[in-house]
């Protein structure tokens, strides 16, 4: 407590987390969930390693990053945390991020996902990986279509080096509750019917939806992972 008194940044990002965890908690109660089957996922893109290891040092316990290379320039100086690839992956860069992540959960098409897998495979790892599904169907966004899901996950059970653990989704922004959770339920619907399907080589226990902006809505549809930046750690610096 010392630290955080003399560390103003500490402080506000306390404060953050506290409150992020408190809606969690309310949102859960709301429809009768236990807060403890939510994980938060700090997003840090943008964020200094020092402000990262606040929050990790506050009890945040997993990460995710955008970006391979800025996730590399970082790594070495993280205290123990569990990190997640959760941005676009090129082909090309699979196999720097495959043995350094715990789950890469953008994997939107076979092609990424072989890269993966190759990448895997040489390093002796098995890697947790999630369907990135574009449930609005946005050409702005990645993912597959959501009628090409159920599909798409039955290919990537084939890969021996991964993982199938759910699905990801970034829906378009709404500006009310309702056109929110619009979304979030019709990829929390879709998401159970492929779980129905016992897909091999998949535990399907993660749908990672819900950001800043409209966590509780996710996690009201069902979200199991909400990924939350700036509600944490201020307005990203792009400088």
């Amino acid at each position: 407590m010392t630290e955080k008194l003399c560390n103003p940044d500490a402080m506000v990002i306390h404060d953050n987390i506290a409150r992020v965890r408190e809606r969690i908690e309310n949102a859960c109660a709301r429809v009768g969930r236990d807060s403890k089957d939510v994980t938060l996922l700090a997003v840090t893109k943008t964020v200094s390693v020092e402000r990262i290891n606040l929050a990790i040092a506050d009890g945040i316990r997993e990460i995710g990053e955008n970006r391979v290379q800025e996730f590399l320039s970082k790594q070495e100086a993280l205290l123990p945390v569990t990190a997640h690839l959760i941005g676009h992956l090129q082909t090309n860069k699979a196999a720097q991020i495959a043995h350094r992540v715990a789950m890469v959960q953008s994997v939107d098409s076979l092609r990424v996902a072989q890269a993966l897998n190759t990448a895997a495979v040489k390093h002796g790892v098995t890697l947790d990986i999630l369907a990135q599904v574009n449930i609005g169907g946005e050409e702005s966004k990645s993912g597959v279509e959501p009628d090409e899901a159920a599909e798409f996950c039955a290919a990537l059970s084939e890969f021996s080096a991964l993982k199938l653990r759910g699905m990801m989704t970034i829906p378009p922004i709404s500006d009310t509750e309702y056109k929110k959770r619009e979304y979030f339920s019709r990829m929390s619907q879709l998401f159970i019917d492929i779980r129905t399907k016992n897909v091999d080589n998949s535990s399907m226990d993660i749908l990672s939806m819900g950001m800043s902006d409209d966590y509780e809505e996710a996690i009201l549809e069902g979200s199991t992972m909400v990924r939350v930046g700036s509600a944490i750690f201020g307005r990203r610096n792009y400088q």
